[in-house]
């Protein structure tokens, strides 16, 4: 399911890292970084995440002098319970709010959701974000990492961070030109330390089903980027797009996971994952270079492991999700 656009436009974005991602080759990129204290200021992980992300929606209304009568829709989303981050963020809004939770491919689905309001002319600026946090992250879905359990080589690191960004109908020099709507992919995976394995067959699939739906190749796009398969997943996803699809992704073709940190001198294992990462890379350091024009055309396809503890404590697969959003530049 392919979504055409017209008159969406990417108004404005603000990102806040981590120190691990400040640490990272991107930190220049982004509009805030916290360099020590990952509590924020706030007594728990939790807390601490949702601070940030109602700073992210606070910094990007007053950038833009905007009031929150302004914004038509607030569409957010987490991994914390009941994506409790963006819940309780929103009680500080007087704005309509929309709550959504598809894991690390959250962002794809806020602005497919987003676009398409504006689009149909329900809308115009909506609002959409999303935030991860290590600790918090790493606790209701794998260990708390005060227990310093061990992890394979294969294991992600959740990033740290929350992003905003300010979609509307009026002219800007980015659009949202269309979006893929993905299927739940499961390939009978069920270890939580390797969801690049887990991710890719999504990734695969949206990735095809956009081509086809928009009758291009992967030449189309001066670069095409997965959320956070990390180095392993980033190249078993090429294996799969050959062998399957008989497509074969090149140079123009990488990974927001491994891109986001230095993976020969963070100690980040596969690389970076979370909501958070590929938002962090895209609305980061992709969008600010496609405004200075080095890509024109770019795939952004956020991937997710949609899963609960509780049923992979019951010996079920991981499912997983992912939705192909293409961003353009403006002639």
């Amino acid at each position: 399911m392919t979504i055409k656009y017209n008159n969406v436009f990417i108004e404005d974005t603000y990102t806040i890292c981590g120190n691990y991602e400040n640490d990272g080759p991107l930190s220049k990129y982004f509009d805030k970084r916290y360099v020590k204290d990952l509590y924020f200021g706030e007594k728990s992980w939790e807390k601490a995440e949702v601070h940030i992300l109602k700073e992210a929606k606070k910094n990007i209304l007053v950038k833009n002098k905007l009031k929150e009568d302004d914004i038509d829709l607030l569409i957010s989303g987490d991994l914390q319970n009941q994506i409790a981050a963006s819940d309780y963020m929103a009680r500080d809004f007087d704005i309509p709010f929309m709550g959504i939770f598809e894991a690390c491919s959250t962002m794809g689905e806020a602005l497919a959701i987003g676009s398409t309001y504006i689009e149909g002319g329900f809308a115009k600026k909506v609002m959409v974000s999303t935030s991860s946090h290590n600790m918090v992250a790493e606790k209701q879905f794998r260990n708390p990492t005060e227990y310093g359990t061990p992890k394979p080589k294969t294991a992600t690191f959740t990033a740290t961070g929350a992003v905003s960004v300010l979609l509307g109908n009026n002219k800007s020099k980015i659009r949202v030109e269309s979006s893929t709507i993905g299927k739940v992919a499961d390939m009978g995976t069920s270890d939580v330390n390797h969801m690049g394995a887990v991710m890719a067959p999504a990734a695969g699939d949206v990735i095809y089903n956009h081509l086809k739906d928009t009758k291009r190749d992967v030449s189309y796009y001066d670069l095409i980027l997965t959320g956070d398969l990390g180095i392993y997943g980033k190249n078993i996803l090429k294996d799969y797009m050959m062998s399957k699809y008989n497509i074969e992704l090149g140079d123009n073709y990488n990974d927001c996971g491994v891109m986001l940190y230095d993976l020969d001198k963070q100690p980040v294992l596969a690389g970076g994952s979370g909501p958070v990462c590929s938002s962090l890379v895209v609305f980061g350091y992709i969008y600010k270079e496609m405004l200075k024009g080095k890509y024109k055309k770019v795939l952004v396809v956020p991937t997710g492991a949609i899963f609960s503890p509780t049923f992979t404590f019951q010996k079920e697969s991981i499912p997983s999700m992912a939705n192909a959003i293409s961003l353009e530049v403006i002639k």
